[in-house]
């Protein structure tokens, strides 16, 4: 399985007053890092949801767990892969590391689902996004769990 991996300046307004990478700022790191990864699929520039229907997608969850502060301001490399493609949702796996070590300042994942831009209800992933994006995928499913698929995701 590929994953892809960016690297992140953390800068002084970055930090709390403990001089350790905000909470929030995390999340943004994993906003930047998944915004390369589509970059990189060739998904750049003005969203085109005639040529490309995969792009009008909503974010369902996100879940951070943080283990090891960044402290001060430097760098950090973000990784990105996908844990689970369903039918119609999508799992990014997040790990926030330093540049020297393979261990997790924090790891996460956030939820996508591709709905329809009419409905707003969910609806499955093209085959060509699928075929793009199976090097990334640790777990590929044909179907989702009734309860995911009925979840109503946020933008």
């Amino acid at each position: 399985m590929r994953f892809h991996e960016t690297i992140h300046g953390v800068y002084f307004d970055d930090l709390d007053a403990f001089h350790i990478l905000h909470n929030a700022r995390y999340l943004l790191l994993f906003e930047h890092a998944i915004g390369s990864f589509w970059r990189h699929l060739g998904w750049a520039g003005v969203l085109d949801f005639n040529s490309n229907p995969d792009q009008y997608h909503l974010v369902r969850a996100v879940q951070l767990e943080y283990r090891r502060p960044v402290i001060g301001t430097g760098q950090v490399r973000v990784r990105v892969w996908i844990e689970r493609l369903g039918r119609t949702s999508l799992t990014f796996g997040l790990r926030v590391m330093p540049l020297d070590e393979d261990v997790d300042h924090a790891h996460g994942q956030r939820t996508i689902v591709r709905i329809d831009p009419q409905t707003k209800r969910p609806v499955p992933w093209t085959a060509g996004f699928r075929a793009q994006i199976a090097p990334y995928c640790a777990q590929v499913e044909g179907s989702e769990e009734p309860e995911a698929a009925a979840a109503t995701p946020v933008g």
